[in-house]
Order: structure tokens, then C-alpha cells, then sequence
């Protein structure tokens, strides 16, 4: 599906979805609970689908030839990774775009100290084998995905196990999340600041309970960043603090608010890097976005394709290893802009093409699906005005 946007401010409220990755975590405690939990406010996105689907083949197989098929969801498919060993002696991991390219090595350095089997060919990630109690070495600056993957797995074995960082955590909001999802339904896990270690006991249950999802602000960012380009949009997230690390957001539209040379750290909250771009496109002074390296390797190489799309906008940036430099505009021009099949790119540029001059055009707009599918639904009830066309 291609849009083209016709430049105009927005206005009006409008409810982001629920948190994707807080539904991931509680849909994962509620499935190992067993029967007996309630989930409100889930979430109805393809990578939420992915999770759902996944956790019920897996509860209703008796093998490790079980085919899970993840989507384009690396929450997922990191999650599930370690939950299907210690269940059911591993399984059959497929997905599609670009998921099945992203690396897995923190995985294979421990399968081969482990001994688990592990095997991909023809985008199929095959893994069979055991956990068993003990030292879990994870590096700490590649994704907390797999932390997280560790820390639902671990509890269910039959002895106590550690998992010990060997370089900085970073997105350590996500653990957090993960965290506080696993104390609601019963599961304790200890920091251990000392020893950079995660302490798990073995031979925990998994309790059902009852949770809500909240708002999630990596999904209300893109109204918020609206509001601060001049947009009368308020955005209903709760006030209170919240385990999201996203939250930060509030922040450092603040700092941009600012002129001159700022530099934001972004390697606790990569998924904001778009948004935030496109913020800093629009300022006076120019803004340097570090610690990014790990964009790379999402729904696209975002530091390429946030690059590739902000510049056919006519904003001026520069794209380094792990970084971005902007220089502030006050107007961009519009532009055609291709997704790139990645969902935060599309956001983004409409979020952009409320401060453009001439009309925006969206290659491959449907892939907002992936987590934000009501979209372009929100956007025109906040006034933004868009049509669609067959693509060429």
C-alpha cells in the first residue's frame, strides 16, 4: 500500500496501543502459568500475533519438531528460543523479511559451551538440546533480548542459575520489564550489582495472575514528537511512572526543544532513534545520535534507512557506524520516502510530513501493521490528511 500525505498540522487525542513489549513478557508468564490468568489491553499487532501463536503450538506439542513461526518478530523469537529448549527439548524457528538474518551469536557461544545443537539452513533455525543449571555468560551491549529469554527459562529448571554480564546492559528498561512481568505471576529474580549478575532460582512455578498492558510509549513518541513540531495532539499515557524505557522520551523532546549542538545517547531506548530524527531534522543546531550500532539490525538497517527517508525530505544528515548527525532545518520539503518494510520508517516520515511544504509519498505504508496497525486510522482522526495509490 502506498500513501501520499498531504502536509497539514494535526489535532486531537488519540490512545496509543498497548505496550508491544510489555504484552510479549506478560503473554509468555501468563502461557507458562497455565490456565487461570487474564490479559487485558492486549495488543492485536503481527509480532503480538507471532507470540500468541508461537506459546500455542509450543504448550500443545510433545517435541522438539515443532515448527514456530516467529513472523517478523525478534522479541519472539529470542524469547522463545531457551523457553522451547527447557519445554520441549527445542524446536524448528522460521520467520520472514529480515528476521531470520539477525544474529543469534549470543545464543551459539552458549549452546556450544552447553551442548546444545543448533543448525540453520533455508531460514530455519533448528535447535535441540538441554538447560541445565548454572553460569550463563551473556554480553550485555548486543540486544536484552536475550537476557530476557534467559530469565523466563532459567526459573523452570531444577537448580539455581546465574546469568553474568561481561560487558555494560544496555535497553535496561526492557529487563526491567521483564523483571517486574516475571514478579507478577510469582517468579523472583535477583540483581546482583557486584557481579553484574542476574541470580535465577531453580525450581519455580509460574502463578497465574491477572495484568493490564499499558499505553506504549515507544508508539505514543510519534504523537508526542508531533506535538512538539507544533501539532495540537495530546497522546493518553498514564502519568505514573512505568517500567517502559521509552518513557524517556518526555525528556529528550525537552532537551531538542533547545537550540544548538545537543548529543543523545540512544543505546537505552534504540527504537526511539526515528522518531527522534525526524524531531531533530526540524530545529535550530544540529543533534548527534550515538550509540546506535544495533539499529543496524532491525526491520531494516536503520541508520541507513532513517537517513535514506529524512533526506528525500530534504533534511540534511549524515550517517556514521553507530550514529547520526542532523542538522536542524526549519521546514522540510517533502518527498517520496520507501518504508523499507519497517514500521517505525513509515511513522516516522508521517510524523515528518506534517512540517513539509509539498506532499509526501509513503512506498509499502501497510507495514505499520507489524506494531502500530490502527495507524493511519489515528492519523486521520487527528486531521491528517492522506490518499492511497497503486504503486508502480
Amino acid at each position: 500500500m502506498n500513501l501520499t500525505i498531504i502536509p497539514g498540522r494535526l489535532s486531537g487525542t488519540v490512545t496509543p496501543p498497548p505496550s508491544k513489549s510489555q504484552a510479549h513478557r506478560l503473554l509468555l508468564c501468563a502461557a507458562l502459568a497455565g490456565a487461570g490468568s487474564e490479559i487485558h489491553n492486549l495488543p492485536d499487532s503481527q509480532d503480538i500475533q507471532a507470540t500468541r501463536r508461537c506459546m500455542a503450538a509450543l504448550i500443545a506439542s510433545s517435541g522438539c519438531q515443532t515448527v514456530l513461526d516467529c513472523g517478523e518478530s525478534g522479541s519472539t523469537l529470542r524469547f522463545l528460543i531457551p523457553i522451547a529448549l527447557v519445554l520441549r527439548g527445542g524446536g524448528l524457528f522460521t520467520g520472514r523479511g529480515r528476521l531470520m538474518e539477525r544474529p543469534q551469536q549470543p545464543y551459539f557461544d552458549i549452546f556450544e559451551e552447553k551442548g546444545v545443537r543448533y543448525g540453520q539452513k533455508d531460514g530455519v533455525l533448528t535447535v535441540r538440546g538441554e538447560l541445565r543449571p548454572g553460569v550463563y555468560c551473556l554480553p550485555g551491549n548486543v540486544s536484552s533480548q536475550f537476557i530476557t529469554g534467559l530469565l523466563y527459562a532459567l526459573p523452570l529448571l531444577d537448580g539455581d542459575s546465574e546469568i553474568v554480564l561481561t560487558t555494560r546492559l544496555e535497553s535496561s528498561g526492557y529487563v526491567d520489564m521483564t523483571i517486574e512481568a516475571l514478579q507478577q505471576f510469582g517468579v523472583k529474580v535477583d540483581w546482583r550489582k557486584e557481579r553484574q549478575a542476574f541470580a535465577v532460582l531453580g525450581g519455580q512455578t509460574y502463578l497465574p495472575a491477572e495484568a493490564a498492558v499499558e499505553p506504549d510509549w515507544s508508539q505514543a513518541a510519534f504523537w508526542l514528537t508531533a506535538r512538539s513540531l507544533g501539532s495540537d495532539v495530546t497522546a493518553e499515557v498514564s502519568s505514573q511512572a512505568s517500567a517502559q524505557g521509552d518513557q524517556v522520551i518526555v525528556s529528550q523532546l525537552a532537551w531538542l526543544k533547545k537550540t544548538g549542538d545537543i548529543s543523545i545517547d540512544v543505546s537505552d531506548c534504540p527504537d526511539l532513534l526515528p522518531v527522534l530524527a525526524a524531531r531533530a531534522a526540524l530545529r535550530q543546531g544540529t543533534a548527534h545520535l550515538t550509540n546506535a550500532a544495533r539499529l543496524r539490525l532491525k526491520e531494516s538497517d536503520r541508520l541507513s534507512s532513517v537517513t535514506a527517508a529524512l533526506t528525500a525530505l530534504g533534511a540534511d544528515v549524515e550517517e556514521h557506524a553507530d550514529s547520526l548527525t542532523i542538522h536542524g532545518k526549519d521546514g522540510l520539503d517533502g518527498g517520496t520516502v520507501d518504508c523499507c518494510n519497517d514500521h517505525r520508517i513509515a511513522m516516522m516520515a508521517a510524523i515528518a510530513a506534517t512540517r513539509c511544504k509539498e506532499p509526501v509519498t509513503l512506498i509499502g505504508a501497510e507495514c505499520v501493521a507489524k506494531s502500530y496497525p490502527d495507524f493511519w486510522e489515528h492519523y486521520r482522526k487527528l486531521g491528517g490528511v492522506f490518499y492511497e495509490h497503486a504503486g508502480e
